[in-house]
């Protein structure tokens, strides 16, 4: 397994954020928005230093997380373009990363998931893109239609394209109430198209809390994915902060100053609890 974290859990500057992921002994940085610029608006001069910089640290690019597909159900055509023209830039932004993989939502929901018909929608934005080169992840979303695995699944099979996986974020499940104890029932749905896992521990549906000391038995996780062999990315998305509680509008869209702010100490202090997760396994 290798270990990486979203940049701006920690920090807005790619500098600091690099610091920390050197001097806690992580592998990667997971890209979401940077120096105050949400993802999906990072121009082509951007993401090329943020790949130098990156490289140059002797770290790698573990994934890209624009919000593609983050959004209601579309019901018009122009719905549909607006998700494929983001997605499409999504996808040339991946390519200029050298990102592995673009994690995608299936919309979000009203009442209840709707897996299927959130696969119908989402297979006519897919169709519309070239996604040559870039491997696509749904992701287990809080307020989404695959809030768990088990939904995931659903849609997946309604959607009939083999060469999706899935992000797997149990603390997402946890927090949008459908699955308060998503391991290991519902990891053994699913966990052999588990490609990327998001680690964060929730306090019910309450907040996110330091790594090890919320609902979800991390080191137990962590050690089982090590004996089934994962080889793919843990990224640390910590949604804890000293002093304060995220606020839905900051976890719907993640980014710039007012997301990362106090995330400093408490990342870093779930980064190390991490990497002792992981060095207990070996």
């Amino acid at each position: 397994m290798r270990l990486a974290i979203i940049n701006d859990e920690v920090h807005q500057d790619l500098g600091t954020v690099i610091d920390s992921i050197r001097r806690t002994g992580l592998d990667g940085v997971e890209l979401r928005s940077c120096a105050g610029v949400p993802p999906h608006h990072l121009d082509d001069a951007q993401l090329d230093a943020i790949r130098r910089d990156v490289r140059q640290a002797g770290l790698e690019i573990a994934g890209f997380c624009p919000p593609a597909l983050k959004c209601p159900l579309p019901e018009t055509d122009e719905d549909l373009a607006r998700t494929a023209e983001l997605l499409a830039r999504a996808v040339a932004q991946a390519r200029l990363l050298g990102a592995p993989h673009i994690r995608i939502f299936s919309f979000y929901r009203t009442g209840d998931p709707a897996p299927e018909r959130a696969a119908r929608a989402a297979e006519r934005v897919l169709a519309a893109v070239d996604l040559t080169g870039v491997e696509l992840l749904l992701e287990t979303g809080t307020r989404t239609n695959t809030p768990t695995i088990a939904h995931s699944l659903r849609f997946l099979d309604a959607l009939g394209r083999d060469e999706l996986g899935i992000l797997w974020d149990p603390g997402n499940s946890v927090f949008s109430g459908w699955h308060a104890d998503p391991y290991p029932a519902d990891y053994e749905l699913g966990r052999q198209l588990i490609r990327h896992v998001h680690v964060k521990d929730p306090d019910g549906r309450n907040g996110y809390v330091r790594l090890g000391d919320g609902d979800l038995p991390w080191p137990a996780i962590v050690r089982r994915l090590a004996d089934d062999g994962y080889d793919g990315w843990l990224s640390l998305e910590t949604h804890w902060r000293h002093g304060r509680v995220l606020t839905q509008a900051q976890r719907d869209e993640p980014w710039g100053e007012p997301f990362s702010a106090d995330g400093y100490h408490a990342s870093v202090e779930c980064m190390r609890i991490l990497r002792q997760m992981v060095e207990a396994t070996r």
